[in-house]
């Protein structure tokens, strides 16, 4: 399975789609920026529209018909996939209709311990987590807070929450027959010296393999400079002492379609389609 996913084997000539179903998120990144746009930008979190569950079907077949090399349905934004139920949603619906599409999911991991269940029952195969630092006072360097069962937390508090669901949603993916992926943006300021305790507790926990994503400086970082050449290789060589890495990240956006770094046919499947605004809570 993994040689027919471009971000987790090292295939070129497979393509994916990502669906942009997920209205809102339950975390505040200090980076992020997520948000409705004309898809002029090439970076996560960024779409041009938002999609009901009930339509992602569509938008699947739509993509088919213009890049046959597709083989992966991923959800990635530009919301978090497990603050509400539209992404499993629409991968139930995505099964019915293409059963031999691998299905991939990522998540902040905050809510995955609760949630393992209904991914597994959604018929998802990947899963990535992106888990930034396993020490709550690096994480509070990069994350403002949570929303947790309807409650605003912060500070340290915050980040012990997040790590302990994110380490053991991982263990339970795994346990649960799926794939899984650690996603860590690289800020060399803040967690620089930490991608190694990131890779050996996620290796530790059964993830199969890391990307290390260099910051792009915006938001509450945007002061910070973009990670050298020099100090990528660094933390992608830490982190494979620990588990394999991958290094062709293209940086997809939440309404990435096609491949990997061909022709995007997003505008063509999502453009003036949007029906709702992403929000926070």
């Amino acid at each position: 399975m993994k040689n027919l996913h471009p971000c987790m084997g090292r295939v070129n000539n497979k393509g994916r789609i990502h669906l942009p179903v997920c209205p809102s998120c339950n975390m505040f990144c200090k980076f992020c920026d997520r948000r409705i746009d004309d898809g002029a930008e090439r970076r996560p979190g960024m779409s041009r529209a938002l999609v009901s569950p009930e339509d992602a079907p569509l938008r699947v077949a739509e993509a088919l018909e213009l890049c046959p090399e597709i083989t992966v349905v991923g959800v990635a934004g530009p919301g978090d996939s497990l603050a509400t139920d539209h992404a499993c949603r629409a991968f139930r619906a995505i099964g019915k209709r293409f059963p031999n599409l691998i299905r991939c999911m990522s998540t902040n991991g905050l809510m995955l311990p609760e949630k393992i269940r209904d991914v597994a029952k959604a018929g998802i195969n990947m899963l990535t987590v992106t888990v930034n630092a396993v020490d709550p006072v690096i994480l509070n360097e990069l994350n403002d807070g949570i929303v947790y069962h309807g409650e605003l937390l912060t500070g340290e508090e915050a980040g012990l929450i997040l790590i302990k669901n994110q380490l053991e949603g991982i263990r339970l993916a795994v346990d649960a027959g799926l794939v899984v992926k650690v996603n860590t943006v690289l800020v060399p300021e803040i967690n620089g010296r930490h991608i190694g305790a990131v890779a050996r507790a996620a290796m530790r926990r059964g993830a199969s393999i890391c990307n290390i994503i260099p910051l792009i400086p915006q938001q509450k970082l945007s002061h910070l400079s973009v990670p050298s050449c020099t100090e990528i290789d660094r933390a992608r060589n830490e982190a494979e002492r620990y588990i394999p890495v991958f290094r062709h990240c293209a940086h997809c956006r939440a309404d990435a379609a096609g491949l990997l770094f061909g022709k995007d046919f997003g505008n063509d499947i999502y453009h003036a389609r949007a029906s709702e605004t992403f929000s926070h809570g």
